[in-house]
């Protein structure tokens, strides 16, 4: 039996990552690819970078493939009525009111470029890619479609509509999480649009499949979670240069990762337990409204902002760190905490979390309950019998969290899809 062919339509992959998103789809693509024949697709990436058992292609800067005098052969591949704005982007033209004329035929001529993944011309650049792919994947042979996050859905729909293929879309992260449940938009236009026209659609966990079933409107049926894996790392202890314990919050300072709630949380365990220091790592637009709710509330001395650390630097961290506090309010895994588990960290995390559904062992709360998170974080820094049990446990689900066990399922899912 010959080897399914998978074609993987991504945004952003290591080395050039903005969150867990690249991390995620490099682990399963690693994975993926000891069971199926891989192609990813970017719309940038580093090329010199090895990548163990699967092709990668980016199409930023992508020569031009035609003259004028071949266009033509190409003609079919324009079957959107206006080829400015897709029809995926119902709600979408004040977004991209300033896009160009680009079409398949600009791409023939011009090619494919991407400075930024993620900026305020995100949505032109998720259109322009979904026209370059339609002609750059004339050259590959393939078996079935498989496109990651919102960025890819307008590509994958297309690639549907012109092949044949088809389609499953993954979801590691919604406008529901972003933005809250009343947020619609053009992004959740085009997340519910991919959804709907997927043959399959994988949330990340139950949780986030909840939120496909109800705030998106897709039925049960075309939903099968996957839980994501953790990259194995090599765990190390290093020696604070302070006395106090260390609770950890690592994430983007954005409304979504709950960064008030942990100031709130911070606050409430120090007025019981003066011996804690805590650090926010990451950065976000939240940043600056932070330090000054920080300074506000007297935690200047106990409190510390790292900014934004690379991946050495984060590992450093939770080597010295003795509680990780994930106050998530909409989370649809969360690898962060998956990570602090390898280095023996207790966690205590929002039941609004993905990740809780295999960290079953770790402390938990609603998001805004701030006092009973404060009372876990207390109760984990100075009972040492109820420290370890959590760690204990702990060890035991993430080695049953596998990117290899990841990837099974879905090439279960695979089998599935092109089965009907």
């Amino acid at each position: 039996m010959n080897q399914l062919r998978v074609l993987k339509l991504g945004w952003e992959f290591p080395p050039l990552i903005n969150g867990g998103l690249g991390i995620a789809c490099h682990g399963l693509s690693t994975a993926l690819a000891k069971l199926v024949d891989l192609h990813v697709i970017l719309p940038k990436a580093d090329t010199t970078t090895p990548y163990e058992g699967f092709r990668v292609s980016s199409l930023h800067h992508a020569e031009p493939i035609a003259t004028e005098r071949e266009l033509h052969r190409f003609a079919s591949l324009s079957y959107v009525d206006n080829p400015r704005i897709s029809p995926y982007f119902a709600g979408a033209r004040d977004a991209v009111a300033e896009q160009s004329e680009y079409t398949t035929e600009t791409y023939l001529k011009y090619g494919f470029s991407i400075d930024k993944l993620y900026d305020d011309n995100v949505g032109q650049k998720v259109y322009e890619f979904s026209q370059a792919l339609k002609v750059e994947a004339q050259n590959y042979e393939f078996d079935l479609i498989h496109a990651h996050d919102w960025m890819t859905y307008q590509a994958g729909v297309e690639l549907k509509k012109l092949t044949g293929k088809p389609l499953v879309v993954h979801l590691h992260a919604s406008q529901y999480d972003r933005a809250g449940p009343e947020a619609k938009g053009w992004i959740y236009d085009i997340e519910r649009n991919g959804m709907q026209e997927a043959d399959l659609v994988i949330p990340v966990s139950n949780y986030t499949g909840s939120v496909v079933r109800d705030h998106y409107g897709i039925p049960e049926h075309k939903i099968a979670t996957v839980h994501n894996g953790a990259e194995h790392i090599e765990s190390f202890k290093s020696e604070k240069k302070f006395p106090e314990k260390l609770v950890l919050f690592l994430g983007r300072l954005t409304d979504q990762k709950g960064p008030e709630f942990f100031l709130e949380i911070a606050s409430l365990v120090l007025s019981a337990n003066p011996n804690v220091r805590f650090v926010m790592a990451g950065t976000g637009e939240k940043m600056r409204h932070l330090i000054e709710t920080g300074a506000f509330k007297g935690l200047g001395g106990r409190f510390h902002f790292t900014g934004f650390l690379n991946k050495e630097r984060v590992n450093t961290l939770l080597s010295m760190t003795d509680v990780y506090c994930m106050p998530s309010v909409s989370e649809p895994f969360g690898l962060s905490a998956l990570e602090a588990a390898q280095f023996g960290i207790p966690a205590v995390i929002s039941k609004q979390s993905g990740v809780a559904e295999i960290l079953k062992a770790a402390l938990k709360a609603d998001f805004w309950d701030t006092e009973l998170m404060a009372q876990h974080i207390n109760d984990l820094l100075t009972d040492e019998a109820l420290h370890k049990k959590v760690v204990a446990d702990a060890d035991l689900d993430i080695k049953a969290a596998t990117w290899d066990a990841a990837a099974q399922k879905v090439v279960e899912l695979y089998k599935r899809v092109l089965s009907r």
